[in-house]
């Protein structure tokens, strides 16, 4: 499966929109090379760090889809980057 890049500080694109759509953009091409042209997009989440000026961080977590359902996704992504050993 294809990774995007990996890093912690990944301070490229210093426009808050601009690094997002890169991230989605680089999630889309990797989607792409792994499973060709024969797919749909099925269920998303996302979860963002968001650092403000003053030091505080929080997370925004954005699914459309019920609770538990939200919740079976987060679990089964646990599980993927523990038997991997590194986030995708």
């Amino acid at each position: 499966m294809a990774t995007a890049p990996q890093g912690d500080n990944d301070d490229t694109t210093p426009d808050a929109r601009g690094k997002l759509m890169r991230e989605v953009a680089e999630q889309m091409d990797a989607i792409e090379s792994d499973f060709g042209d024969d797919f749909e997009i099925g269920r998303v989440i996302t979860i963002v760090e968001v650092k403000r000026p003053d030091g505080d961080v929080e997370l925004r977590l954005r699914a459309n889809m019920l609770p538990w359902v939200t919740l079976g996704m987060l679990n089964t992504a646990i599980d993927t980057v523990k038997g991997r050993g590194t986030p995708s």
